[in-house]
């Protein structure tokens, strides 16, 4: 029997096929070594590796997977990671592009191997909602105690194993940023086991958590923002890849993007947006951190537009920037929030860059710089942080060292002048003066720079007290104090600048969903983000986990639930619904072509929709479902211009009648004449109160004769949402 094996064996091995990689000029050359490689592996020792151990929590599957048993026969991924890393989120997408190639009948099984760093992320609760969240589906095992992780001599998250057939180390990977060997290594493996006759066919039993999942209006708020001047809330739904602009008492105002992810500017009705955490709200513009699509984005809710101030659409590995915003890459912005910057109010955009640990500044192009400033308006620039992921305080900004910060907050008047950072992974709160960029910490963690380890839930002073992986935090400049979300202690924390003490406000130190009369039986659930609202007397939360925004009330001490209305009064700016302009569909909606139907010049052609929605669902009261009537490339079938409406009552067909001209087109076109019926429809689930958007469109190609015709000609369809 083979012995068992660990990464230290394999490395020597592989490490002369990583040389050779690095020097081959072709693609063909590289599938040549690969290939060499696997039978060199299979002529030597067979790299066996341990099994899974007995009795751990499976997800997203019906049961336990063994390497010898369910998993025996198929090339195997594990995916070495803890969910806080923003590195392992970062390979997220080359894992579901695999599995979109290649599926479980191909011979690939990927298996999330989840070995926590904190010991919040040992909950297995906890790991299921993150599972959730970062739509993770493939299998998921909680090895709690990170018993195959120091079996194998795995050393950091995130690590990949690709396992042969009959479960014996192939390759390992280590970090971030290898797409385009695990792509190689992977169609390889499967390619030589599959001629060699050792993939086996056999499924492996699934049960996705996200087919379990109960519909809300929220889905993993991120962060919540107020502009108390107009007294709205900006609201990251992440796990609806949204953002919903409400009222103070919870009425739904604007909701913008989603249900799935995407990546469009355009009008609120086409945005689209990939896990949005960080928002910013100031009158009618929201900024925006799209964090998994690696962009800042601008919501204009007086034009109904919204546009990229920055990125590229892909991961950036820039440290240093100074580009125009849409041209430079930036990675994994998680939080932003408007500040100052020499003495010019809200003219630069902060953003906390988790993927590269650094903090940068989007100077605005309506604002001033600050003097001596060598940037330039709409540039994105490195403000603090080597990039090197450290707790590492420095006077010299870009000596310093964050560890994925996740949360801003910006104190510009005197004395303080300063942002705060919620620096996640090193359990810390720091500050940023914006005079001379020195970086020091507030409280959390501990003196050495490298220990990213110093975590706990210890109210205390400075250095003494402990948090555990914060994620948000809130500056309340009428009382001169720093609210904090300590997410995995699932607690809200008070900070004194001055003092450096630390203590609770609310939260029990459980997971849970408590509300109530007092704060310390209040309960949170990895709240995520914090916002101060009214005058410093209450306190927004996104209650991540609990899918909720919940108020604290900072004079009755009371905990409430903030209810946000599904009844969405004005998700659509008027501009947009005006005649002159009809909302461009999303690449989401159903498109259907109708038969030909012949007509006369001078009739009245009447279209007939029935719509129908899910069971248990009906339109949104007062939300602006509506239609528009257009004909591109033919716009003299209605003299140019396109005709709109309101949808408010399905229970019977939507009719839109037109009289067609008196002509059959102008001379000069040579357009076959086609009219265009497109529908935009906001609904909700009963079950859940979730809110959703709908759209599909309908072309009725016309054949105009000049022959009298009847008064009317009617066309009937349907269309089932």
């Amino acid at each position: 029997m083979a012995s068992q094996s660990s990464l230290s064996t394999l490395f020597p091995i592989q490490s002369q096929l990583d040389y050779a990689l690095d020097d081959a000029a072709t693609q063909q050359e590289k599938e040549n070594l690969v290939y060499e490689y696997l039978k060199k592996l299979d002529e030597s020792e067979d790299l066996k590796i341990p099994d899974f151990q007995t009795g751990l929590d499976w997800l997203n599957t019906e049961g336990p997977l063994s390497v010898n048993k369910e998993l025996a026969g198929k090339v195997v991924l594990l995916d070495f990671f803890t969910y806080c890393c923003i590195n392992c989120m970062h390979i997220l997408p080359d894992l579901h592009q695999l599995e979109k190639k290649h599926s479980v009948k191909d011979g690939l099984v990927i298996v999330g191997v989840h070995s926590a760093k904190f010991p919040n992320e040992k909950v297995l609760d906890n790991i299921r909602s993150a599972v959730l969240r970062y739509d993770i589906c493939h299998p998921v095992v909680n090895d709690s105690e990170a018993c195959l992780w120091h079996e194998l001599e795995v050393s950091c998250w995130p690590t990949l194993v690709l396992l042969g057939p009959r479960g014996n180390l192939l390759f390992s990977l280590v970090g971030e940023g290898h797409r385009d060997r695990l792509m190689l290594f992977t169609e390889l493996a499967l390619r030589y086991y599959g001629e060699q006759g050792l993939l086996q066919t056999h499924t492996v039993g699934t049960k996705l958590l996200k087919n379990t999942l109960p519909p809300s209006i929220l889905a993993f708020p991120g962060k919540v923002a107020v502009d108390n001047s107009s007294k709205r809330l900006a609201v990251a739904d992440t796990g609806h890849h949204r953002i919903l602009v409400v009222s103070s008492t919870g009425q739904l105002l604007h909701a913008i993007g989603g249900p799935e992810n995407g990546r469009k500017d355009g009008s609120l009705f086409e945005a689209s947006f990939n896990s949005p955490q960080g928002v910013a709200i100031k009158g009618d513009t929201v900024y925006v951190a799209d964090t998994e699509n690696h962009l800042i984005r601008k919501i204009d809710l007086l034009e109904g537009t919204v546009t990229t101030l920055a990125g590229v659409g892909a991961q950036g590995t820039d440290k240093e920037g100074g580009a125009m915003g849409p041209q430079q890459p930036i990675s994994s912005p998680w939080d932003v929030t408007l500040g100052t910057a020499g003495g010019v109010e809200d003219n630069v955009l902060w953003i906390a860059m988790a993927g590269t640990h650094q903090i940068w500044a989007l100077f605005l192009d309506d604002g001033k710089l600050p003097k001596g400033s060598e940037s330039k308006a709409g540039t994105c620039v490195r403000w603090a942080g080597s990039g090197s992921e450290e707790n590492r305080n420095n006077a010299y900004p870009h000596k310093a060292g964050f560890a994925q910060p996740s949360g801003l907050a910006a104190a510009p008047e005197e004395p303080w002048s300063c942002l705060y950072v919620a620096d996640s992974e090193s359990s810390t709160i720091r500050t940023l003066a914006l005079k001379d960029g020195a970086v020091k910490l507030l409280i959390g963690g501990e003196r050495d720079p490298l220990n990213l380890f110093a975590f706990g839930d210890v109210d205390g002073k400075g250095v003494d007290a402990k948090l555990q992986h914060p994620l948000g935090v809130a500056w309340a400049p009428e009382q001169s104090l720093l609210y904090v979300a300590d997410s995995y202690n699932h607690k809200i924390k008070v900070v004194d600048p001055k003092t450096k003490l630390c203590s609770t406000v609310a939260g029990t130190g459980e997971a849970g969903d408590n509300l109530g009369p007092e704060f310390c039986k209040s309960c949170f659930n990895e709240p995520g983000g914090i916002c101060m609202g009214d005058g410093g007397k209450l306190l927004y939360v996104a209650d991540t986990n609990n899918h909720q925004i919940k108020v604290l009330d900072l004079a009755s001490k009371t905990v409430s639930l903030f209810p946000i209305s599904t009844d969405c009064t004005d998700a659509v700016p008027t501009k947009s619904a005006s005649p002159a302009k009809v909302p461009t569909l999303p690449k989401s909606a159903a498109r259907k072509e109708l038969p030909l139907v012949a007509v006369s010049a001078g009739q009245t052609l009447t279209m007939s929709l029935t719509l129908s929605l899910p069971q248990g669902s009906k339109l949104t009261d007062e939300a602006p479902s509506c239609w528009a009537l257009s004909a591109e490339g033919s716009e003299w079938l209605l003299d140019g211009q396109p005709l709109t409406g309101d949808i408010v009552d399905l229970s019977k067909p939507l009719r839109i009648s037109t009289k067609l001209p008196l002509i059959t087109k102008p001379k000069d076109s040579n357009d076959s004449p086609r009219l265009t019926l497109s529908v935009w429809v906001y609904y909700c689930l009963e079950a859940g109160k979730a809110c959703m958007m709908k759209a599909a469109s309908f072309t009725q190609p016309l054949h105009i004769s000049v022959s009298p015709g009847d008064e009317e000609v009617t066309v009937a369809f349907a269309h089932a949402f």
